[in-house]
């Protein structure tokens, strides 16, 4: 039976920087003004480059923050607008409220700057942990003292308004009371160089809605404080807004072109005009997506124009990327807190850039709607939408409201199964083969090991050369894995169910191998040798993105990215939208990549082990591997339509943070132990129901240790532990996602009933041959550098 989730989440605090200011007061007074941050580029070579703008920041206080060297620009970014929102916001954390605060930060490119400077200013190890998105929530929860959820958002220049949807969608569950939410990018060459190769950049400043040319690209941060408006309010915190709800959609259509009729934009757009209570007519401003592009702009003029056009001619419209250019995954943050100023304030910015004659041929695409040129209006604001489109289809809207508004989030209380698996791995691919290579206790035979995919897979699930020539291994990967899963599901994607079947991508790494030869490229050669062809992979949510093309699911489409438990997170995410009613089935998927780059980087942070180690062997290193496994969770109802199989019921999760310097593999013991106590008390059992775990042992001693110890004051060795990386080595989100899979072919006898498990104590490890067959609750656990942890609790199927 569904209910109405009715906690209310308000914004209480805001951060920004951008080309046009260095705090939230002076961004918004200058857009208000109309004053471009749009000037000629100076950190990137622009020699021989059709187009040399760009919108970059100037600020000289960014390097005043504790180990300003480990720490990339985004990061550097991301924490001056989150610093300034908890300024604002007045939230102290401490022990008493720290692991009931998240953080949820979107990028697009991540740390692209230490990719650059490994690349080009020698090979430095300090640089390779700043290389990835997953580093800036971690880096922004160890300033705050954060220690709830921490995760980023990987869906390009949708990512930061997905974080925002996701925090809120999170309190409303219950799982946590105040979330930093926001995003951060930061001007480099791969961006630039990419987006020059796809000849998207304009030679003039960006146009939006008006010449259409192209981007500028820009760089910045925004930062939100929301919270649970009982908890804002019991803290007397003053209250900007209410943030009422989203609506998140993938256009499944091109990698990076948004689709001509603007489906899935609609459908992102009305989906948050539903949930959030109200109705087209109430939104008095929409902050557009507005990049300057024509084929975004176009899908844009005709979404708008369909739902607005016949119940509220008054819309005013405007895009801000105009002054502060395209911001890639900071951008949505960055027009939330611009939409969110603009309805607090009655002033709405404008979009610049317009001569009289410019005025005069808008008003043919515009009809009755206001776009805003050149200068800013007074308006009584009640409602506003802020839209954020993106590569990969990816499509978020979101709305926020001076009321409480009549929100229509629903919770339901279906249990949720695992009905369907897919799995690439080293061990070779499918399902039927890992059960096979596991009975037969297949180990890797060296210390770095690959997944392969090829022409057999593409032919069993009817990839064509045209369609997988595109794909780099990541993306290739994860398609192969994700169509299984669907396929072991007996989910079939039709034109009626589109929008109701999503994914969450874990991953770790995402594209890293891909960025980095693209850097590699583009360093040797000039800024103008980009690789349009290849620059498509280089953003976190392509994998996700081609499924979805490959499908058609149109749904909940995110890519999360926080280290090597983002595998085991994506169930997490993917269990939460399916409990509020977001989709009745989706994929949760674990994907990291290995490659010549990435044995290059891991042995150079000294991680890889010098020969084959196998857990708990005291180990200074891990077999580095890499895979693909996707998970499908359906709703009771939805598989009963189908008479799905159910391997397992998902009955519990929590993820936990406990700062450690961002790089340290092993963390704390404190982060494992809420991860367990607080997964095991959502699915409402105690600690000694669990009749075994499946953990994140990899052979490194640092790592195995964390877990010995935690083990050992939990079940006091008693309780059989089972690690899927003696079979696969470490394939970080991959691997985190194979110890849910594992567990669920063993609660469904599906794997030999008689398997290799240890009894762990801090003193003592031994290995014993278990009969798995009275199996009830089982555990799986994860974790990541920085700090971060992730638990689940699976039932077997009576």
């Amino acid at each position: 039976m569904d209910k109405i989730t009715n906690t209310r989440c308000v914004v209480t605090g805001l951060g920004m920087i951008s080309a046009i200011g260095n705090n939230v007061d002076e961004c918004f007074a200058n857009a208000l003004a109309g004053k471009t941050g749009i000037d000629k580029v100076a950190s990137v070579d622009t020699t021989d480059c059709y187009a040399n703008l760009g919108a970059e920041v100037h600020c000289d206080t960014l390097d005043e923050i504790d180990e300003a060297k480990d720490v990339d620009r985004v990061s550097k970014l991301c924490l001056k607008a989150s610093k300034e929102a908890l300024d604002d916001a007045g939230l102290v954390i401490d022990e008493s409220n720290a692991g009931r605060v998240g953080v949820v930060m979107g990028s697009c490119v991540g740390g692209v700057v230490s990719v650059e400077n490994y690349v080009t200013k020698g090979e430095h190890a300090e640089d390779i942990n700043k290389m990835t998105i997953a580093s800036i929530a971690n880096h922004v929860a160890n300033m705050a003292g954060a220690k709830g959820v921490v995760t980023n958002v990987g869906n390009a220049c949708a990512a930061s308004t997905i974080s925002i949807a996701y925090a809120c969608e999170l309190i409303r569950a219950g799982v946590a009371d105040a979330f930093i939410v926001g995003g951060a990018d930061a001007f480099a060459s791969v961006p630039f160089s990419g987006f020059l190769a796809l000849h998207a950049l304009s030679e003039q400043a960006c146009s939006p809605f008006n010449h259409s040319n192209g981007i500028t690209l820009g760089e910045g941060s925004g930062a939100i404080i929301v919270e649970s408006y009982e908890h804002a309010k019991k803290r007397n915190a003053k209250i900007y807004c209410d943030v009422l709800s989203a609506g998140i959609s993938s256009d499944a259509h091109h990698i990076t072109a948004p689709r001509p009729d603007g489906l899935g934009q609609m459908y992102a757009i009305r989906e948050a005009i539903e949930k959030s209570g109200i109705e087209p007519k109430d939104v008095a401003y929409v902050n557009a997506h507005g990049t300057g592009t024509a084929k975004n702009d176009e899908a844009e003029f005709l979404s708008l124009h369909t739902i607005f056009d016949e119940t509220n001619p008054d819309l005013s419209v405007s895009s801000t990327k105009a002054m502060v250019g395209h911001c890639l995954g900071a951008a949505g943050a960055i027009e939330a807190v611009f939409a969110i100023k603009a309805l607090t304030e009655n002033k709405i910015p404008p979009t610049i850039g317009y001569s009289e004659e410019d005025i005069e041929a808008l008003g043919e695409k515009a009809g009755t709607f206001d776009f805003m040129p050149n200068t800013m209006k007074e308006k009584d604001l009640h409602y506003v939408m802020s839209n954020s489109f993106a590569f990969g289809g990816s499509n978020a809207s979101i709305i926020f409201s001076k009321e409480p508004g009549n929100v229509k989030e629903t919770e339901n209380d279906e249990k949720v199964y695992i009905t369907g698996l897919g799995i690439v791995s080293p061990l070779g691919n499918g399902v039927a083969n890992y059960i096979d290579k596991v009975n037969a206790q297949t180990k890797p035979e060296a210390a770095s090991v690959h997944a392969n995919v090829g022409k057999e897979d593409y032919d069993k699930y009817g990839l064509k050369m045209a369609f997988y020539r595109k794909l780099d291994k990541f993306s290739l990967m994860q398609v192969i894995s994700g169509l299984e899963a669907l396929q072991e599901a007996g989910i079939e994607v039709t034109e009626e169910n589109a929008e109701e079947l999503g994914m969450i991508v874990g991953t770790g790494d995402g594209p890293l191998t891909t960025v980095y030869e693209f850097q590699e490229h583009i360093s040797e050669n000039g800024t103008t040798a980009g690789s349009a062809f290849n620059f498509p992979n280089t953003v976190y949510n392509a994998a996700g993105g081609y499924l979805s093309i490959k499908t058609g699911m149109r749904g909940y489409n995110v890519t999360v990215t926080n280290g090597a438990q983002s595998g085991m997170s994506s169930l997490c995410y993917a269990y939460n939208e399916i409990k509020q009613n977001r989709g009745k089935a989706m994929l949760a998927t674990g994907t990291d990549e290995n490659s010549e780059v990435m044995e290059k980087l891991y042995a150079k942070l000294g991680k890889v082990a010098g020969d084959v180690k196998q857990a708990y062997a005291g180990g200074d290193g891990f077999v580095l591997a890499d895979g693909s496994t996707s998970i499908a969770l359906e709703n009771e109802t939805y598989a009963a339509s189908h008479n799905a199989k159910k391997y397992a019921e998902v009955c519990g999760y929590a993820m936990t943070h406990e700062g450690v310097a961002y790089g340290d593999v092993a963390g704390t013991e404190k982060g494992l132990m809420n991860a367990i106590v607080d997964a095991a008390a959502m699915a409402g059992i105690t600690l000694d129901q669990i009749d075994a775990v499946y953990g994140f042992a990899n052979g490194a001693d640092e790592v195995d240790t964390l877990e010995r110890h935690v083990y050992e004051e939990i079940f006091a060795g008693k309780v059989p532990v089972h690690q899927v990386r003696d079979y696969t080595g470490e394939g970080r989100a991959a691997s985190s996602a194979l110890s849910v899979a594992h567990a669920a072919l063993t609660l469904s006898g599906d794997l030999a009933t008689r398997q290799n498990a240890y009894y762990v104590t801090t003193e003592e490890v031994t290995k014993e041959v278990v009969d798995t067959s009275a199996y009830k609750y089982v555990l799986a656990t994860s974790c990541a550098i920085g700090g971060s942890y992730a638990a689940v609790i699976l039932k077997k199927v009576a």
